[in-house]
């Protein structure tokens, strides 16, 4: 199940009409009311009633409706208030009596703070149906004392609302509230100037995937710029204005990428991902030291270091099991360090590609990362996952027979670390993480058995892999 808010009105007539009528994408079957703001008593005498003419009658309810509003002091332009609360598809063969969406309607409402006790009115509100898989909600802003809800972070509140009210009817589908871990999605504008110009990812989604890369790879902050121009991107770099020789931040463009006068279009780290400042990943690689460059290796170099690393990332799992409770910045740490060893592996067995192992590593990157754009200090563990990182990193790519066979061992070797960070999410309530962490389990044991899998994370989580060109998904939901 999932709560929608639209858009907020100033018509309530207009929108009762609407609900009431024919319906433009659906049809609206049997519309009635099945709560309102003030119990079942005002309830059978609330409902439109049909004229003489065949027309229903909207005037007593709209005017019971703007009452407070009418009264209210200085109310807002736009009062009306509009939600529907839906049924996921696999729960639509349940039947649900009016009864029933009653209730839930009233326990969302009630967490959200539209529905209230009887000794705080608070809002008039109603929720209708007129289909079997759900219900419209509208409310007016002004409570009857006159002053004015004006439900900030409604659709957060409402989604954490519905998914407390699925857990108790027990449906099938429960989406999460937000955890803030996605990503930045790109601006609609920019997705359309992608599809224009004939983009299959829009410049922002690139060079996160590029800047990424060279993060995994990077042993220092110079390492990291070096990188990231062998890569073909633009680096702008940031330096203090009071002392010139110390860089605060950075920002990268595509070369092709423009805008209408010729210049460049530059995206800060921070713009990117929330974890993608210069201070943040100073803290993630844990140095500014200048890390030696690797000398060329050969194939049986390539294997070792394959080995090696499937015994770092089978030893971070355990310390991610044994510091689960007692410290969890510990294990956050050694967490994002496989997701950067998962990040170079990819590169390494599938180079530019956007192949099946690239995108495991986007969903593995989305479970792996911490609250709010948060970075914790490295650890011992951490220190060697990042090194692993690195040295996979600069092996090149993988071509024989034999170090495709131990690349093939250390993939099945992080899908355990998934399934272990997913129990780690799980008992933290990180629950988008947690289908993140399962999904990409799942895709690693394919890869690993030379199948192709198709990463998608269940809707209940949001979408970690970049999001291409046809996407239109509005920006900041869901994160």
């Amino acid at each position: 199940m999932i709560t929608r808010v639209h858009r907020r009105g100033s018509r309530v007539g207009g929108l009762l009409r609407y609900l009431w009528g024919p319906g433009k994408a659906e049809e609206h079957t049997d519309p009635h009311l099945v709560a309102a703001w003030d119990g079942a008593g005002l309830l059978p005498d609330l409902g439109p009633k049909v004229t003489a003419s065949g027309r229903r009658d909207f005037r007593v309810l709209t005017a019971l409706l703007e009452q407070p509003v009418r009264a209210g002091y200085r109310p807002p332009n736009k009062f009306v208030w509009h939600a529907s609360m839906r049924l996921a598809p696999e729960d639509r063969h349940r039947t649900i009596s009016d009864s029933t969406w009653a209730g839930m309607a009233v326990q969302m409402l009630t967490e959200v703070g539209i529905a209230t006790t009887a000794t705080d009115p608070g809002l008039r509100w109603i929720a209708m149906r007129h289909a079997d898989d759900h219900v419209h909600i509208v409310a007016t802003l002004v409570r009857e004392d006159g002053r004015t809800n004006w439900m900030r972070n409604d659709y957060r509140r409402c989604v954490e609302a519905t998914y407390n009210v699925a857990r108790r009817y027990n449906l099938h589908r429960r989406v999460p509230p937000a955890d803030r871990t996605a990503h930045r999605h790109p601006h609609p504008v920019e997705v359309s100037k992608a599809r224009r110009t004939g983009r299959a990812q829009t410049p922002r989604d690139e060079l996160r995937r590029r800047v990424r890369r060279a993060v995994a790879a990077a042993g220092s902050e110079e390492e990291f710029f070096t990188l990231l121009r062998e890569a073909g991107v633009l680096v702008r770099l940031r330096r203090s204005g009071t002392d010139v020789e110390q860089i605060t931040g950075y920002a990268v463009a595509l070369p092709g990428a423009r805008t209408a006068g010729g210049h460049p279009v530059y995206f800060g780290g921070g713009r990117l991902a929330a974890d993608m400042t210069l201070p943040k990943l100073r803290l993630r690689w844990g140095t500014t030291a200048p890390q030696p460059a690797a000398p060329p290796v050969g194939r049986s170099e390539r294997v070792e270091a394959m080995r090696q690393a499937a015994k770092v990332a089978t030893a971070a799992a355990d310390d991610i099991r044994g510091a689960a409770r007692t410290e969890p910045g510990r294990a956050q740490a050694t967490a994002v360090a496989a997701a950067d060893l998962l990040t170079s592996l990819a590169y390494a067995m599938e180079g530019d590609r956007r192949g099946p192992l690239h995108r495991a590593a986007e969903v593995f990157d989305r479970a792996a990362r911490d609250l709010y754009g948060r970075v914790r200090r490295p650890t011992g563990r951490s220190q060697e996952m990042r090194a692993m990182s690195r040295l996979v990193a600069l092996m090149g790519r993988i071509t024989g027979d034999d170090d495709a066979i131990a690349a093939l061992a250390l993939v099945m070797d992080l899908a355990r670390l998934a399934d272990t960070l997913e129990q780690l999410r799980t008992a933290q309530q990180r629950l988008h993480q947690a289908e993140a962490a399962r999904a990409a389990a799942v895709a690693l044991r394919l890869v690993a058995g030379g199948r192709q899998p198709a990463v998608t994370l269940p809707l209940t989580a949001t979408p970690t892999s970049e999001p291409t060109v046809g996407g239109g998904r509005r920006a900041g939901r869901g994160r």
